[in-house]
């Protein structure tokens, strides 16, 4: 059982710096920023669970199996992450690439502490062996005294390095177009790891400094004992809420200008581009068909296609799709029956999986995976892991990763460069 306390404050920005900072004494956290994007299925505007009582770490077999024994026992919150080789369980598949960060393939945790930020209003809801700390938890993190603002701390300059090459990557894309010509497949996610060695990074700063200049809706801290994951990511996987899933996939990227006529041209621009259209309009329909599986019959819906959304570096095409599903189908099986999620992917689904594993050079794990929680409930609500940092402290390796869709009209110089501007972020944070 949990008990909650209610406070509100004045400065609200001021506060979340506070509690994240404060949570950084446990070894287990999950944060979750929407940091003020408007969106019509939020349930707040930040989340943090902390200190762990329980956890489920796992490897991929059986690992859903594993998942749903421990939701339906905890019957309470979970947070955690899904990592994309999850799709090793689901199907006859297999991840044989380069993981120089080693992360489980799925972790979750019962949080003694969970704080959630509405407006200016914070809930404390506390399991009721640590209730007793709430108002002690709340002065100490007003109180709390931030450090000075700096820079990122390094031990040593970070040197990133690519996994694939420029040339390699023309080679290896121009073999996924072949495999398009030849009918195997219709469109790919096609992804590139950067990479760094032998280096130390101060994540709270690094992810500070990331959430600064991306301002993304899904943003996440996370922290498992020595492994990070710090997110600037601006999509939704997939939500539950009652008996309503939403899933809101992106397909389609622009830059910003600085000049404001000029960044409505490319946003009028990417609304109009018949290619970006097609992505994701072919990821829509792969995404109504994972729904369709979990979902009461002809209760899949798309309530809007392609429509463009701007954030602070690029502009993005967004589709939504919704689904009703039965009052007693398992959260965890309607995941399984979607995971991963079809804009990290291609189509058809198994089949750009199976090709896209011998093609890409490095391990997805939590990337293009997906980081959230469960209520009591059942609902759920889960991002896609993208434009995000991956850390591990212990073996001092840095890593993030960027792709794009490759289709028939795919122009791989295209491609590139739409790469190389989704990893713009991640870069200046690392080595700026």
């Amino acid at each position: 059982m949990r008990k909650t306390n209610t406070f509100t404050v004045s400065d609200i920005a001021d506060f979340k710096n506070k509690v994240l900072h404060w949570a950084q004494s446990f070894d287990e956290i999950v944060w979750l920023d929407s940091n003020g994007h408007e969106d019509r299925y939020g349930a707040f505007d930040a989340l943090l669970a902390v200190d762990g009582l329980t956890s489920l770490v796992t490897d991929v077999q059986n690992a859903f199996s594993d998942l749903k024994e421990y939701q339906e026992g905890i019957h309470d919150w979970i947070f955690g992450y899904l990592s994309y080789d999850l799709k090793n369980d689901i199907e006859l598949l297999s991840s044989k690439n380069f993981d120089g960060l080693h992360f489980p393939e799925l972790y979750f945790f019962q949080p003694k502490k969970i704080i959630r930020i509405t407006g200016n209003t914070i809930d404390f809801i506390y399991l009721n062996m640590v209730g007793d700390e709430i108002d002690a938890d709340f002065g100490t993190i007003s109180r709390r005294k931030l450090p000075k603002k700096g820079g990122i701390q390094a031990a040593n300059d970070i040197r990133i390095k690519l996994r694939t090459f420029k040339d390699d990557y023309f080679k290896r894309v121009a073999e996924l177009l072949a495999h398009i010509h030849r009918g195997d497949i219709y469109e790919a996610n096609f992804c590139q790891e950067f990479y760094a060695e032998n280096t130390i990074i101060d994540s709270l700063r690094t992810y500070r400094k990331l959430n600064a200049i991306s301002k993304a809706p899904f943003a996440t801290f996370l922290k498992f004992q020595d492994k990070f994951l710090l997110s600037a990511s601006p999509e939704r996987y997939l939500k539950k809420k009652g008996n309503r899933i939403v899933s809101q996939p992106i397909k389609g990227t622009a830059k910003r200008a600085t000049d404001p006529k000029m960044d409505a041209g490319l946003r009028s621009a990417l609304k109009k581009d018949a290619k970006e259209r097609a992505e994701n309009i072919m990821i829509v329909d792969l995404v109504r068909n994972d729904l369709s599986k979990s979902a009461i019959k002809g209760s899949v819906r798309i309530e809007e296609l392609c429509e463009v959304y701007s954030f602070e570096q690029v502009h993005q095409m967004i589709s939504t799709v919704t689904a009703e599903v039965a009052e007693n189908k398992n959260p965890v099986d309607i995941i399984r029956e979607t995971f991963p999620m079809g804009s990290m992917t291609g189509a058809p689904k198994i089949s750009a999986m199976r090709i896209i594993e011998v093609l890409e050079a490095f391990k997805r794990g939590l990337y293009s995976g997906a980081v959230g929680y469960f209520t009591p409930k059942g609902d759920f609500d889960f991002n896609v892991v993208i434009r995000s940092i991956l850390y591990n402290a212990s073996e001092k390796y840095v890593s993030y990763a960027v792709g794009g869709a490759i289709t028939a009209k795919s122009v791989p110089e295209r491609e590139y460069e739409e790469c190389l501007l989704k990893a713009k972020a991640m870069r200046e944070v690392l080595e700026g």
